[in-house]
């Protein structure tokens, strides 16, 4: 287990607890999620090492790993998908300036973006650390992702390169974050997705949002704890947006998990969804989750 004695962002000391978390996906353990002062970013304590973080994984209920179609919230979520995979693919041609080039994709899964990618004419390097799930995406998609280790010794420059709710997972925060930005072409862009918990369905759920997901969730992002993770590795935070959907799911999910897995109350979860998107709508930057497009400074 490992226990942070200071931000694992900013190494600032002023760090405290601030919530007790259950883990609805797998173990069912209660853990516990700091608050850091200086920077905002939140943080699960306790937390699994990366030899160990690997049986937190393991559920039939974990899309991305299973790309599951039980139950009503998953059905919708391969409908929408459809959708968010054609406005992914349109906002980093938009951002990069051209309809192809070459993309890295960090966290692949299962590999339904990658591959969606691959289709549309891209060049793409897919990363997955669970050899199971590489299986799965050469099976499914014929995808062939690589470990995360091949990103060690990797040259090749990236017009784009994406991590769809993937950062908070990353025990190796800094490192990961610096060889990232090596690999950005001169003009490439970051596009990082990351729940945010200064949202409004986080304020309404508290400790049964499902945007906080412990202990695969390592780490809680909030705007200003982005900018200046950002900041310290010499990046720029470019353009912010909203992911309107995610509130919607995440609302459904949180619900269920307030319900102790019974019937999720559905109408009750779609209007906490809209209510949330009502004000993310004047402030992007409560949004319920929030791609951030960086770039190198300089």
């Amino acid at each position: 287990m490992i226990c942070y004695k200071t931000c694992p962002s900013c190494d600032a000391d002023d760090i405290k607890p601030v919530l007790e978390v259950k883990d609805f996906v797998a173990s069912k353990e209660i853990f516990s999620i700091w608050h850091c002062s200086n920077c905002s970013l939140r943080f699960t304590q306790n937390i699994p090492d990366e030899g160990a973080i690997a049986n937190y994984y393991q559920s039939d209920n974990y899309i991305s790993h299973t790309n599951t179609r039980k139950g009503l919230i998953y059905t919708l979520y391969h409908i929408v998908r459809k959708h968010t995979l054609r406005k992914k693919r349109k906002l980093i041609a938009t951002i990069i300036g051209k309809p192809s080039g070459s993309l890295l994709d960090i966290g692949s899964g299962v590999g339904i973006f990658p591959a969606y990618m691959q289709h549309k004419g891209w060049q793409v390097t897919a990363i997955e650390p669970a050899a199971d799930v590489r299986t799965a995406a050469l099976k499914q998609y014929g995808l062939q992702a690589l470990p995360t280790e091949a990103l060690l010794n990797m040259k090749e420059k990236f017009d784009a390169i994406t991590l769809w709710h993937v950062l908070e997972h990353i025990h190796d925060l800094h490192n990961t974050i610096q060889k990232l930005s090596q690999l950005l072409e001169v003009h490439g862009k970051m596009f990082i997705a990351v729940p945010n918990y200064t949202c409004l369905d986080a304020a309404i759920y508290k400790n049964y949002w499902d945007g906080y997901d412990v202990p695969r969730h390592l780490y809680h992002f909030s705007p200003q704890a982005m900018q200046q993770l950002a900041h310290k590795h010499n990046l720029v935070i470019e353009k912010i947006k909203p992911m309107w959907y995610d509130s919607f799911y995440g609302c459904l999910l949180s619900e269920k998990h307030k319900r102790k897995g019974k019937k999720t109350h559905f109408i009750k979860g779609m209007w906490n969804g809209f209510v949330s998107n009502i004000e993310a709508f004047f402030d992007h930057s409560k949004c319920s989750a929030i791609t951030y497009i960086l770039k190198r400074n300089g």
